[in-house]
């Protein structure tokens, strides 16, 4: 949803202020090379003191550094060209992951990632599994971004905007889902499903 500005009020006194913040942000990126990290806790405290913050709220601040990724534009897909046929299933565990075609826009690809299992298992895996967050990397010179998905009792499935679109033909392309903790977490579990494109 579009974001729309909480107040109308703003001092201008502090727009200098706020545009060093800019800067200095712009700083932090490029001595990190834009792996932002987390400060430790110690250092938070510390700060929080020295001026007079609150801890949670200076916790929040360097929170949302890590996710500024999920904030760039996502690629609307436009002009829908062609489906390309992928049918190709891994089985991991009680999993059953499975990818059938790739659809073709001017701008954009879509690829759909689905997973099945036995709607038989325990409550508590079948919610696990229902729950999972995984990510789809494919190489650096393409934009992976997930945009909606469900689930329901044994089967769930995701779809991922790729930007630039993928070519025509996808031989010799492997699509890589990263399975995460949760969103906006670098801890993986250990899951990775592999597709090789031929």
């Amino acid at each position: 949803m579009p974001f729309e500005r909480p107040t109308e009020h703003y001092d201008e006194r502090i727009s200098k202020i706020d545009e060093q913040i800019c800067e200095m942000l712009k700083l932090r990126k490029q001595l990190s090379n834009n792996n932002p990290g987390f400060p430790p806790f110690e250092y938070i405290s510390v700060w929080a003191e020295t001026f007079e913050l609150y801890e949670d709220f200076l916790k929040a601040v360097f929170g949302t550094f890590r996710s500024e990724e999920y904030y760039k534009p996502i690629i609307e897909p436009s002009d829908f060209r062609k489906h390309i046929p992928v049918l190709k299933s891994v089985e991991k565990g009680s999993s059953f992951y499975t990818i059938n075609s790739i659809r073709q826009y001017s701008n954009a690809s879509v690829v759909t990632f689905s997973i099945d299992w036995d709607v038989n298992m325990s409550e508590v895996s079948s919610i696990s599994r229902s729950r999972s967050h995984f990510e789809l990397q494919i190489g650096e010179q393409y934009d992976c971004r997930m945009i909606h998905g469900g689930s329901h009792a044994g089967h769930a499935s995701t779809n991922y905007v790729i930007s630039p679109p993928l070519p025509d033909k996808t031989s010799g392309l492997e699509l890589t889902f990263i399975e995460y903790i949760k969103p906006f977490s670098d801890k993986e579990t250990g899951t990775k499903i592999v597709f090789k494109l031929e």
